[in-house]
Formats: C-alpha cells, structure tokens, sequence
C-alpha cells in the first residue's frame, strides 16, 4: 500500500493479506448470523411474554377449565408455552382421574410430571441459539486479536524488503491489522447484550411457568377432593 493513501476502511481490507481477510470475512459472517438470531430472538420473547400474559387473565379470569382445555387443544399450534403446559397437565390429570384404586396424589404427581416434560422442551425451544450468541461473544475478540497478530507479523516481515524501516512504511499494514480487531469487537458486543438480555427474560419466563405449575397443581388438588 502506497504510505500517501488514505487509509480508509475499505482501502485496509481490501489490502489485508489473505489470512487476515479470511479472519475477516468469518467475523462478518458471524456477524451477521447473531443480528439475524437477535432479531428472531427478541421477536420470539416478545411474542411469548404477550400470549403468556393472555393466557394468564384468561385462566384467572375464572372460566371454565375444559373450555380452557379444548381452546388449547384446537388453537395447540398457535398457543404459548404456558398454554401448552396447561394442556398436557390437564390432559394427564383427566386421562388419570378416569381410571380407579388410583390414589389422588398419584394423579396430581402424573400432571406435575407431565408439566414439567412440556416445561422442559418449552423452555430448551426458548433457549434456542442463545449459545450461539454467547460463543460469538466470547470468541469473536479472540478470532479477531488472531487476525491482528497476524497481519502485524506480515507487516513487521515486509519490512526486510525495506531499505530503512520508518513509521510510515509500518502503518499501513499494522492498520489493516487491527481492522480484524475491530470486526470481532464489532460482531461480539452485540451478541453479548443480546445474550444478557434474552437470558434473563427467558429466565423471568420460566419463573411465570413454574409458578403456574405450582399454582395449577394446587387447583387440581382441590379438585380431586
């Protein structure tokens, strides 16, 4: 790279040496995969928090729990994950409740047991991609301090060719390297607040589901008294 030019953004990637662009065009990849999950995240959670918080007024509301229970069962592909926790408790306690000499709380164990299953996958399915997030975060830095190191290494060889080693001749190269840095800074700081962000709601989440659990094993409790 000729010293006299402007040492645009552009201009340094398109003179990195191929190592360095490789290190590169992976960064920005990654990039670009967490934004797409961050995006289908965050719809996701939102969309989850709103049904979740509408199935809630509908079951406290105090109406009636088959109605509850055929809603679910005829709308299953379009229910939040409460709902769908609802459904398979509910299902199993009444599958149960039928059959005789079964002791009540062997029926209220089934549809807490049945629950925590669908709990379980609800749960793993909100959670998807999130490691994804975390290991952009964590890896990216490091995949693009790789990338410096190595351009600044091929920097410092071209010098040999040079009759006198100066700041100017250094830079250029030395710049193109940390633009690798600043790509993997770029592709993990967003992928952390995204990950911070999404777990703890995902974790609020599973609290409101767990308490449900609880509060829903209770009333099928009092029901088989």
């Amino acid at each position: 790279m000729n010293v006299t030019q402007d040492l645009s953004i552009l201009l340094l990637i398109l003179e990195a040496s191929a190592v360095v662009q490789a290190v590169m065009a992976l960064l920005v990849v990654v990039s670009l995969l967490s934004w797409y999950y961050i995006f289908m995240k965050w719809i996701t959670v939102r969309k989850e928090r709103s049904k979740t918080e509408q199935f809630e007024r509908d079951f406290w509301s105090g109406g009636d729990l088959n109605n509850l229970y055929n809603s679910a069962v005829n709308d299953r592909h379009h229910a939040g994950s409460m709902e769908r926790i609802f459904e398979a408790g509910f299902r199993e306690f009444t599958k149960l409740r039928g059959q005789k000499n079964l002791d009540p709380k062997d029926v209220i164990d089934g549809a807490r047991r049945a629950m925590r299953a669908t709990f379980q996958r609800e749960l793993d399915a909100l959670e998807s991609h999130l490691a994804f997030l975390a290991s952009t975060g964590s890896v990216s830095p490091y995949v693009g301090l790789f990338g410096t190191v190595w351009g600044i290494m091929h920097a410092f060889r071209g010098l040999s060719n040079v009759g006198q080693a100066t700041l100017a001749s250094v830079a250029p190269g030395i710049a193109e390297a940390l633009v690798a840095t600043a790509i993997g800074l770029f592709a993990a700081i967003p992928a952390v607040l995204a990950y911070n962000r999404f777990a703890h709601d995902i974790d609020r989440l599973a609290t409101r589901f767990e308490s449900f659990m609880e509060e829903f094993s209770n009333i099928l409790q009092r029901q088989m008294r």
